[in-house]
């Protein structure tokens, strides 16, 4: 597997709300010193995502589009993409732009940092 492919459906994982809800198998894809600025403006450690996660109301996964890799240094690795939101029914509800740092250790990707930009044009109402 290619490492776009396969970062890629880390990425997918991630946004699975089925995947979402195991702790555990999402404290396994971060970093310790995992850090996201969320497009709330918030920012969230690893703890306080795995938190976060499981009080997210039900919804579908996001679709993930646009995506690109780009190898910063070896083991390191910028992603970036848009996300579309929705809705339980499929609508969409949200458009971001997304950029992920993604660290290979101990032989498996861990991601380290996570940003996301609202699509002003896009965003919800």
């Amino acid at each position: 597997m290619q490492l776009e492919d396969h970062l890629k459906s880390l990425e997918e994982r991630l946004v699975d709300p089925a995947f979402r809800i195991d702790s555990e198998s999402v404290a396994a894809l971060l970093a310790d010193d995992f850090l996201e600025f969320g497009s709330s403006g918030r920012s969230f450690d690893k703890t306080s995502t795995l938190v976060e996660l499981k009080n997210e109301p039900p919804r579908r996964a996001s679709l993930l589009s646009d995506f690109s890799v780009r190898e910063l240094s070896p083991g390191v690795v910028l992603v970036t993409y848009r996300a579309t939101r929705q809705d339980l029914d499929g609508q969409p509800i949200g458009h971001s732009w997304r950029s992920s740092i993604w660290l290979h250790r101990d032989g498996g990707w861990q991601l380290s940092f996570d940003q996301s930009t609202r699509i002003p044009e896009l965003a919800d109402n």
